[in-house]
């Protein structure tokens, strides 16, 4: 005899088994290196300065690479942004190349440069946003918007009619900072960002990378090794001898 949902021998029937669950699928890149190799001189004098640097950068990190002067970390991330070619190799932003879509990749991408690169002497600040909004394919809609967004942000709107050969060091920097977010890029790289930049600006160019970090972007910082960086890094890496290691 049977009863209460009881086999005859008295137990309980077997109950099913949950499925188990999927295994967690890992983010895609944001930016990824294969095999990275860059050479530079002619002939006998010539020599690599990446060898085969692999790196993944995934959504939302902030990756350190320090290095001595001349070590490649300019060159890497030149190669990221299509002004140099790299001889062997691959890289990728956000699963495109720059062959597969320049205006696309492009848009995805925020480059400072280290040193004073990328400022007209006689533009002024506004000048400079109006003039990055437009060449960073920002909708025309939004134009008047982000050059505004830039200007306070970085602490500039006191100085948007002021020529660049006018400003100091750190409001130059402030400015580059301000051209290279213009139209909010998805993955920032980061050539030396904290030269000539008080506490204050330091501050801004923190608040900033958050922002991208929030987005789910991806950020690439920059620096000489031993350098102290007012920013956390997810992973920090040092090149040396051409090759990309953990710090």
């Amino acid at each position: 005899m049977t009863g209460g949902g009881m086999t005859s021998g008295g137990s309980l029937p077997a109950q099913p088994q949950p499925a188990p669950l999927p295994a967690p699928v890992a983010a895609a890149p944001l930016v990824a290196f294969e095999g990275i190799w860059r050479h530079w001189g002619r002939g006998s004098k010539r020599w690599a300065v990446l060898r085969g640097v692999d790196l993944q950068v995934p959504p939302g990190a902030v990756i350190g690479i320090g290095g001595r002067n001349g070590a490649g970390k300019t060159t890497l991330l030149r190669i990221a942004t299509a002004i140099l070619t790299p001889d062997a190799g691959t890289v990728a932003i956000d699963g495109l190349s720059s062959d597969a879509g320049w205006r696309e990749y492009h848009r995805r991408i925020g480059f400072l440069s280290a040193g004073d690169r990328g400022l007209y002497p006689r533009f002024s600040v506004r000048g400079h946003l109006e003039y990055a909004a437009r060449i960073a394919f920002v909708p025309r809609s939004r134009h008047r918007e982000a050059v505004e967004e830039g200007l306070v942000r970085f602490g500039l709107t006191d100085l948007a009619t002021r020529r660049a050969d006018r400003l100091s060091q750190g409001q130059r920097q402030r400015l580059r900072l301000a051209l290279t977010v213009v139209h909010r890029p998805k993955v920032l790289l980061l050539d030396e960002p904290r030269n000539s930049l008080d506490d204050e600006g330091l501050g801004m160019l923190s608040r900033a990378i958050e922002d991208v970090v929030a987005a789910q972007g991806a950020v690439i910082w920059c620096s000489p090794a031993g350098e102290h960086q007012p920013v956390g890094f997810d992973r920090s890496y040092v090149i040396d001898e051409g090759q990309l290691r953990p710090a």
